[in-house]
């Protein structure tokens, strides 16, 4: 599978998986968590959905300028995800507070993510 094509797929499919875990934070998590924690869970799902669309641009940026910092924003995107957006899930949903430790991490990953792009756009 070509690169341009593996990101446009992965940004598709996180932005269904955030759409759904929008549905259920909405639907299913009201009255089930505190006020506090559903927001935990909504800004996990708000910038799950930024960076699914940022990897549907990562897709499209590889057509134009194909190359390894073009890759490595995409996985970094990927990353990001799943270190910020999932600490984010489990720590609303579990309690476990130390999951908030991970989050940061997650945030590196989408700033490293943005940076290569920076770099990419301004090297065109």
């Amino acid at each position: 599978m070509s690169m341009e094509r593996l990101f446009f797929s992965l940004g598709a499919i996180s932005a269904f998986l955030g759409v759904v875990a929008g549905a259920f934070g909405s639907h299913g998590l009201r009255g089930r968590l505190s006020s506090d924690m559903l927001t935990v869970f909504e800004i996990g799902v708000r910038y799950q959905m930024y960076h699914a669309l940022a990897m549907l641009a990562v897709g499209w940026a590889y057509t134009r300028w194909p190359g390894s910092l073009v890759v490595a924003s995409g996985w970094l995107f990927v990353l990001g995800t799943i270190l910020f957006s999932g600490s984010l899930y489990l720590l609303s949903l579990t309690g476990v507070r130390w999951l908030g430790a991970i989050t940061p991490l997650g945030g590196l990953a989408f700033l490293g993510g943005w940076a290569c792009l920076i770099v990419v756009g301004l090297r065109g």
